[in-house]
Parts: structure tokens; sequence; C-alpha cells
């Protein structure tokens, strides 16, 4: 259990307008490593953003200050006790040759509205991308430059 200090935006890393489902997501990260999947006890991501702009809750959480241990998701190693993460359907090119901003009108607008709410209820949180603490390339955007053109 941990005060709360970041929010991380990720991509699920995924072909430009192929959407994901959350049972897909759970399969990638909770299933055993011999099935496929990551053999990881929590999903990454609290909620996720699809194409339509629609975001699902993949992990409850009280939406306090405090990160507490039923709320971890394994989003980023080293960060998951102190942080929430949110994910947009997309992030790579629809030949899964390159990293590539793909988020549509849809999730441009629920990804600002969720954004600033969470700023709202946490203006002492910051706000990063995945690539800002790895070597991914995961959101597949410069958030802080994205951060600056919505104004936060």
């Amino acid at each position: 259990m941990g005060a709360l200090k970041y929010l991380f935006i990720h991509c699920t890393a995924t072909p430009e307008g192929r959407e994901v489902s959350s049972d897909e997501i759970r399969h990638w990260h909770t299933d055993p490593v011999s099935k496929g999947g990551r053999g990881w006890s929590q999903v990454g991501y609290t909620d996720m953003i699809h194409l339509d702009g629609t975001v699902e809750r993949l992990v409850k959480n009280n939406e306090d200050d405090i990160v507490n241990e039923w709320e971890i998701t394994n989003g980023a190693a080293g960060y998951n006790s102190c942080s929430r993460h949110i994910v947009y359907v997309g992030g790579l090119s629809k030949d899964c040759k390159a990293a590539k901003d793909t988020r549509t009108p849809q999730q441009l607008k629920a990804m600002e509205q969720y954004i600033r709410e969470f700023h709202r209820r946490h203006p002492q949180v910051l706000i990063k991308g995945h690539n800002e603490v790895s070597t991914k390339e995961c959101p597949s955007f410069d958030v802080q430059k994205w951060l600056k053109k919505i104004g936060l």
C-alpha cells in the first residue's frame, strides 16, 4: 500500500483499427507463461479506452490517493505500488512494424476527459507515458507534449 504518485498511459501494442477486449488483455497478462501469457496475478491496467472512446474499468479501485494492495496493476515495473495505469487500444501501424499514435478521435476525446478528471481529483499525481520509465515505445506518442497541448 502506498501513496498514489503516478498515472501511466499505455497502448495495447495492437494494430491500428483492431479492437481488443478486456478478456484478451486478461489472457495476455494473467495466463501462465506456458499458455502464452505473462503469468501475472493481475492485469496491467486499471482502465482501457476502446476505439469508440468507451472507457472500461479493468481493475476496481476506490478512487482515493492510496494504492491498496488489491488495486495494484502490473503496468510499469518498479512503479506499480504507487501508480494507476490506463491503456488505449492500438499503438502499432496496421502492419505491426512500427509504433504509431493510432488514437481515434473518440479515443482522444475520452482520454482527454479521463486525464482532466483524474488531474482534477489528484493534482499531485505525475502523468507519464510508459516509455518515460522503460525502453518501450509504449504508448506510441509523447505524453508530455500531448499534456501541454491540452493545457495540463
